[in-house]
């Protein structure tokens, strides 16, 4: 009996101690997994650094607004943005060009000639995109015109933009124009068509999206041209007729959105646009200014206009009957972060009104000189 007794008590220590045995194994092996993922994550995070913003700027030639994004940027965390320039090929940005170092040689190494109404518009926007795309570090991409100027400083716009869940694309169903070619069927169907403003903010993933299209964008480039404008004075010395004919379609009006509307990302993205634009709707379609914004002056970019603009909080759709309301993360906001088409005198305006921040005179001083 003693003998059976002590072998009961030793088979019950031995259980006990595999038992205490396996649980500190299995505490041990949490801990290491624990460590494991939290030093992945770390070495991650190292690795992909501070999201950045890539500010990417479509340009004709130089940046006439040069002086102004010199102190948005001025005041801003150099790791938190990243400059590229599309500028006609064979310009440099230098100190002979450009009054701001952060420019400098920020121009796309392969560039084409761009022109407007032109699929080279688009072609343009994503050599833009894949040079911005070869960055990790950069999380948002935004598509700027040499006429655009910020709202607000750099850390809202920061801010703003990285706390986005979404990308920001205008995009709706405009029945005034029939742009649409039977001829992009069946890739591209009428149902699919969609319009907008080119000024995009992209998240990484959309970016790389319109870089790696090579079904859409080919249709854009062979069937979406704008038509040449009505040479009103020769149709008056022949008594010919100003009514249109040809098929008429502007590429950068339409591609991202009807991309985006065909892969069926709409429910990703805000479908509007963070610049503001104020359009001539007082010309005819014969009119070839009334294709364009309103172009801002000294004048008219006084303080209380601009303000006017910041407090936007929604925008009408009226082919849709929609009013999209302007929110992140559930939170009002203001629907504009930046705004064209602003000449030099209306950009030193926003400078010494203090719109992106503090200044330095010595800036205006290199403008004066240029």
């Amino acid at each position: 009996m003693k003998k059976r007794a002590a072998h009961s008590s030793s088979a019950s220590l031995a259980r006990l101690r595999i038992k205490f045995g396996s649980r500190f194994l299995i505490a041990i092996f949490a801990l290491l997994c624990f460590c494991s993922m939290f030093g992945l994550h770390q070495f991650t995070s190292r690795l992909q650094g501070t999201p950045k913003i890539a500010f990417m700027f479509l340009v004709r030639e130089n940046l006439p607004l040069d002086f102004l994004w010199h102190s948005f940027f001025k005041n801003a965390d150099a790791a938190k943005f990243s400059i590229y320039i599309h500028s006609k090929p064979g310009f440099v940005f230098d100190e002979s060009t450009t009054v701001s170092e952060f420019f400098y040689n920020r121009q796309l190494s392969r560039s084409i000639q761009v022109g407007w109404g032109k699929p080279t518009m688009i072609e343009a926007e994503r050599l833009l995109l894949e040079e911005a795309l070869a960055d990790s570090d950069n999380q948002r991409f935004v598509l700027l015109s040499d006429s655009c100027v910020p709202l607000h400083n750099f850390s809202y716009v920061y801010n703003y933009l990285i706390s986005s869940p979404k990308s920001y694309v205008e995009s709706f169903v405009d029945l005034s124009e029939p742009r649409y070619s039977i001829k992009m069927f069946p890739i591209i169907t009428e149902e699919k068509w969609r319009k907008g403003s080119q000024w995009v903010a992209l998240l990484r993933r959309h970016a790389e999206l319109i870089v790696h299209d090579y079904t859409v964008f080919p249709v854009f480039k062979k069937f979406c041209k704008r038509r040449p404008p009505l040479d009103i004075a020769k149709a008056k010395l022949t008594n010919a007729s100003l009514v249109q004919t040809e098929h008429n379609c502007i590429p950068d009006e339409h591609y991202v959105q009807t991309l985006f509307m065909l892969k069926a990302l709409e429910d990703e993205i805000f479908r509007r646009t963070l610049t503001y634009s104020l359009w001539n709707h007082s010309t005819n379609r014969t009119d070839p200014t009334g294709w364009h914004p309103v172009t801002f002056d000294y004048e008219n970019a006084e303080q209380q206009y601009i303000e006017k603009i910041k407090d936007i909080k929604n925008i009408v759709y009226e082919s849709e009957h929609r009013t999209e309301q302007c929110y992140t993360n559930s939170m009002q906001t203001p629907c504009y972060l930046f705004a064209r088409k602003f000449t030099p005198g209306a950009a030193l305006r926003l400078l010494t009104d203090g719109v992106v921040g503090p200044y330095d005179p010595t800036i205006l001083l290199k403008h004066r000189q240029k």
